[in-house]
């Protein structure tokens, strides 16, 4: 089975490469292209293609810089 990998964009969405569904609250699935390498999903709450990105967050002034632990272990 492939790797999913979520990569969390500054200032953007979250960007989910590899085989993925995507479920609604009532276990619907949302359709997409799935021949795309990745998907991303809105973080900012003002995409107008929710739970999929739009690009509205370069607009309404999102700002989200998380980081992670370093390979080192030690927070960043």
């Amino acid at each position: 089975m492939a790797e999913v990998v979520i990569r969390v964009r500054d200032n953007g969405p979250l960007m989910i490469e590899g085989p993925v569904t995507v479920v609604d609250a009532a276990g619907n699935e949302f359709s997409f292209d799935r021949t795309k390498p990745a998907i991303f999903l809105c973080r900012c709450g003002q995409s107008a293609k929710k739970p999929f990105c739009d690009g509205a967050h370069k607009a309404c002034g999102f700002h989200a810089a998380e980081r992670g632990l370093e390979k080192t272990g030690e927070l960043t």
